[in-house]
Parts: C-alpha cells; structure tokens; sequence
C-alpha cells in the first residue's frame, strides 16, 4: 500500500504536466498523510537538509566549467585535434565525435553541455561531408552519455551522496567502462558508415597535428589535474571542482582570450539557472528519500527481490531492466535520487559492492537520457540541430543498443568494472 500510494501520487502528478521536482515534494506530502506523519516543519526541513551537503558544491562548479569550456574555446580545440588524428579515415567524422566526446567527458561531467557542443560543431560538418542526418544526429546523441560516465561526472556526485559512497573510488572505477561504451559506438559506428558512399577528407599532416595538439594541450592538461589529484588525493571531488572550474577560467581569459571578461555575466547565469534545477531536485527529493526510510521500503524491496538475492547477477539484471523502464520516464537526476535510498540497502544485503553498482547504475541512467519518450540528450540534439525529435530517435537506436549490451557485459562480468577500479585506485 505503501509503494502503490509513493508511485501513484509521484507519477500521477507527473502526468498531469507538475514539474518533476514539485511532483517528488507531493508525492512526499501523500506519503507524510499515508504515514500519519503531516508537518511542515519536517517538510521544511528536509527541503533544506537535503542541498546544504559540501560534496554537492561540485555540481554547480562543475556547470561553470562546462559553460565557460563551451564559451572559452577549449570544447572546439578538443574537436579540431580529434579531426586532425581521424578524420581522414572514411566516416571519420564520426569517430572525431566519440573520440571528442570522450575528451570532454573528462572535462565537464555533463551530457545535455557535452551533446550540445558536439551537435553545434559537428553535426553541420557531417551533413555537409554527405553522412545521413538522423544518423549523424543519433551518434552524437549516444556519444554525448558518456559524459556522466568518465569523470568528472556530475551523475557520480550525486549518486555518491545519496548512496554515502566515496565519490573518488567513482570516479576512477568510471574510466575504463567509458572507454567501452566509446570503443562499442566506434565499432557500431564502423558497421553502419560501410553503407554509405562517403569521400573523407585528405589526412592532415603530421605538422598540422602537432600545431592542433599545441592549440588544445591547455585542455588536455585539466583532465590529468584532476584524475592525478583524486588518485594521489591532493584533493577532494568538490575542490576538484573548483580548480576545474578556475582553471577554464584562466585557459579561455589568459591563455586562448577567446572569452572577454563581459561574457561572464552570462556564462554564470547559465551555470547558475541549471545549478538551480539540479539542487531544487535534490531538495525535493531529500523529503521522498527521508520518507523512504521512515516507511522502511527497502525491507519491503528486499522481500520483493528475495528470489534474486541468493544470485547478484541475477538480483542485478533485475535492477538494471528496472533502471531501463524508469529511465524511459524520468531524468537522470531524479531517478538516481528516487530509487538510490531503495536500491542500496538491497544491494548491500546482497553482497554486491557499492561502487560497481554505482557505476552501472549512472551508466544505465546516462543510456537513459536518450530512451524515448523522456530523453533529454535526444531532445538537446534535435533543438541544436534543427531536427525532429523522431529522426534523432531513429538514428540513435543501433547506438543505444551497443551501449545496452556492454552495460549488460559489465553485469556478467563485473571484472570488467571491478579490477580497473582497484587498480587505479592503488
């Protein structure tokens, strides 16, 4: 009963059009008169108990480095040095956009910030090179998720919080599953560019490579600052954040002077206008997540899963098929905040180590910012390039697909995720 009235008023006040982060306070508020609990005081309080948390101060300057990256020259620095190592190869616009977008999964943590720089650059580059629009379109898409998965992510900041997980150990144990997403769009991306009749450009030569390298080494550089400070631990995720930040700042004003000082204003009034959206869900979602508790829902979740719990591979198949339906649905933000405080008492009952779970779950959820019909990246994609939202979905679909079946294979072989983790981790 207790689940049945959660979900009904959550997803009943999502139907109705309610902004998702005020359909979280409602469905909090029925709980709370279910639960015979109703105080204001308490709602009030877990509102604010739930963003006052120092790790969260990543998230905003994480934004601000994404902004001032796009702003300041560094986004298209990273593009313009892929282009120069493969773009000659045929379809190599193509592999320019997931080497490109794993570059700056490494310096922004954002998807939506991360698809709209490579739509904005590339996707006029591959319809003019000849390459089909929606597919074109459907890679960059399935190439922008693997922001929340390389670190710095975004995604690991607040699943970390939530789930009382080192924040660190995330995002080292994020690269190499990144990686394999990357390597699986490169080979689907492979499979389908053998059909079409395209003439790739000459290759650069190596003095042009080197001068692209020489431009984007201030770039490159910010990615190595951070993953050799969090593995060394000469700094916290949150300063880590800081610096990511402060240092874009220098690159673009100093360095590259791509970025005037009026520009400022607006780059942090982005940053800031999408601080506000992610910070007022976790807000929200700190009441759904105390009632959670309260309710004591993860012993019902682990009655629930009981059959599986003797086999975490198959406990964990479940959760991902639960993941990927919720992810249909909901953003990535809220469903790490709604099914975290469910999730982990039944992971940890299992055995199943907390940070691997952590890394397949925000790689699920990233995969679920382009399932239709709720998928944000999807829609990023087809405002930037002036397409229709199907098309964008037909393209991205033998994309999605690659990224299921490794997420999939990490299930069936968590050492796909576990040994590199430890061993970065020293």
């Amino acid at each position: 009963m207790t689940v049945g009235i959660f979900l009904g008023s959550l997803l009943g006040a999502m139907a109705i059009g309610i902004p998702i982060a005020y359909a979280l306070l409602a469905s909090g508020v029925a709980l709370m008169w279910h639960l015979d609990l109703f105080d204001a005081q308490i709602l009030a309080q877990n509102v604010i108990n739930g963003a006052d948390s120092f790790p969260l101060l990543a998230v905003p300057f994480f934004m601000l480095a994404g902004e001032i990256m796009n702003v300041g020259g560094l986004s298209a620095r990273i593009v313009k040095f892929a282009l120069s190592l493969v773009g000659h190869i045929k379809g190599g616009l193509g592999y320019v956009t997931i080497l490109a977008a794993c570059l700056l999964s490494a310096l922004s943590g954002s998807a939506v910030a991360d698809a709209a720089a490579l739509t904005a650059l590339l996707l006029p580059m591959m319809v003019k090179a000849g390459h089909d629009k929606s597919r074109a379109g459907g890679l960059i898409a399935a190439a922008g998720i693997i922001g929340p998965v390389i670190p710095p992510s975004i995604g690991f900041v607040i699943f970390g919080v939530a789930a009382n997980v080192s924040i660190s150990k995330l995002f080292l144990a994020g690269i190499v599953p990144g990686l394999l997403i990357g390597a699986a769009l490169w080979l689907t991306w492979w499979l389908q560019v053998k059909r079409e009749n395209i003439t790739p450009p000459p290759r650069k030569s190596m003095a042009e490579v080197m001068e692209s390298f020489r431009s984007c080494i201030w770039a490159l550089l910010l990615p190595v600052i951070i993953l050799v400070g969090l593995r060394f631990g000469i700094f916290t995720p949150t300063e880590s954040a800081v610096i990511a930040a402060v240092y874009a700042l220098f690159v673009s004003v100093v360095i590259y002077r791509e970025m005037k000082l009026s520009q400022l204003y607006g780059v942090f009034v982005a940053a800031a206008k999408t601080t506000s959206v992610v910070m007022f869900l976790v807000a929200a979602a700190m009441v759904s997540a105390w009632l959670i508790t309260v309710a004591d829902l993860p012993s019902k979740m682990i009655d629930m899963l009981e059959p599986f719990m003797g086999n975490p591979t198959l406990l964990m198949i479940a959760i991902m098929i639960l993941v990927m339906i919720v992810g249909t649905a909901m953003d990535m933000t809220p469903t790490i905040l709604v099914l975290t405080p469910v999730l982990m008492p039944v992971v940890k009952a299992a055995g199943i180590d907390p940070v691997y779970f952590g890394v397949l779950f925000i790689i699920n959820n990233s995969i679920g910012l382009i399932t239709p019909p709720v998928g944000t990246v999807l829609s990023t994609v087809a405002g930037v390039g002036r397409m229709k939202m199907d098309e964008v979905t037909k393209g991205v679909i033998p994309f999605m697909i690659a990224e299921f079946i490794i997420m999939f294979a990490m299930v069936l072989f968590p050492s796909l995720v576990t040994v590199p983790a430890k061993w970065f981790a020293g």
